[in-house]
């Protein structure tokens, strides 16, 4: 049991690792496609890093995913290894991890309506100017289609194997 529950961690693992690969990848060209529909609107293009906005692999969208890829990592380890500490350490990483992942899909859904709330609290009158929905939209063209079913197979692979180690867990 603890072996298939080590290899439902690593899945989860494997897939939060994913989020900062495409995005080192492909980030670039999603700021640039960004830039390019700022100018259309008229817009100084460096107002999306002056406010922290970013397309690319850097800050909280790299350390968070791989640090969280890491913990479940080192659980995993330790389920293969028969510590006594893992049953305890798979329901909190895990429950965690499930929670997290709640907020990253609850993010995806309502990114423009969160950017545009974001924007409007920073008091730029850039920012509040722009047209949230064609700039995502643009950023996300920066991306291959293919990316969209990998986030979605994401969700799918975070919340099915963390479900099914935590009921191997709880059977155990």
């Amino acid at each position: 049991m603890n072996a298939f529950i080590a290899a439902m961690q690593l899945s989860v693992a494997g897939a939060f690792v994913s989020i900062p690969v495409v995005r080192a990848r492909f980030g670039a060209t999603a700021t640039a496609s960004a830039h390019a529909e700022l100018r259309r609107q008229g817009v100084r293009t460096t107002v999306l890093e002056e406010n922290g906005m970013r397309f690319d692999a850097g800050g909280h969208e790299t350390w968070a995913p791989v640090g969280i890829a890491t913990v479940l990592a080192a659980t995993a380890g330790l389920n293969l290894a028969g510590s006594s500490w893992a049953g305890a350490l798979n329901w909190i990483v895990l429950g965690l991890v499930l929670a997290i992942n709640c907020v990253i899909l609850y993010s995806n859904l309502t990114a423009t309506t969160s950017v545009q709330a974001a924007f409007s609290r920073k008091g730029d009158p850039d920012l509040a100017r722009i047209d949230v929905a064609a700039l995502l939209k643009a950023a996300e063209a920066g991306f291959p289609r293919w990316v969209w079913i990998l986030q979605n197979a994401r969700h799918v692979v975070v919340f099915g194997a963390a479900g099914l180690a935590l009921t191997a867990a709880a059977l155990a």
